[in-house]
């Protein structure tokens, strides 16, 4: 079964999200944070299995600019300065499908490591001395 393109997208400023039709008839909206939280690219998966990196403090962040990648997929810079991996068509309808289930973990995740989604409160655990 071939994997399905886009048929549309589109960058919601305001709401903070990707706007994502498929060929399939599939349709998503992508909270940016989402796509930033799961980002392909090595800084936040890692390099194998359990070497993936909690992103935290990103419930704010913006995509100042999306890229076409080949005709397979497209790079966003993000307004944290991150700009790596790319995102294929796969991926983003991959995000799409297990949407639901994903953010459940990465909040299951977050809560287990006592995180924050808030840039803010992120920054301030950042610069905290760490315990002896």
């Amino acid at each position: 079964m071939a994997t399905p393109t886009p048929t549309d997208i589109k960058l919601h400023q305001v709401s903070r999200k990707l706007e994502i039709a498929f060929s399939d008839g599939a349709r998503f909206e992508l909270p940016f944070e989402f796509l930033r939280v799961y980002s392909p690219s090595a800084e936040v998966r890692g390099h194998g299995p359990g070497q993936e990196v909690l992103q935290v403090g990103k419930s704010d962040v913006l995509i100042n600019a999306a890229e076409p990648v080949g005709q397979y997929g497209i790079n966003f810079t993000f307004s944290d300065g991150h700009n790596t991996g790319i995102y294929s068509w796969e991926y983003l309808h991959e995000l799409g499908v297990n949407q639901a289930a994903l953010w459940d973990e990465y909040l299951k995740r977050m809560e287990a490591a006592g995180a924050s989604r808030d840039p803010g409160i992120a920054k301030m655990f950042e610069h905290r001395p760490k315990a002896k």
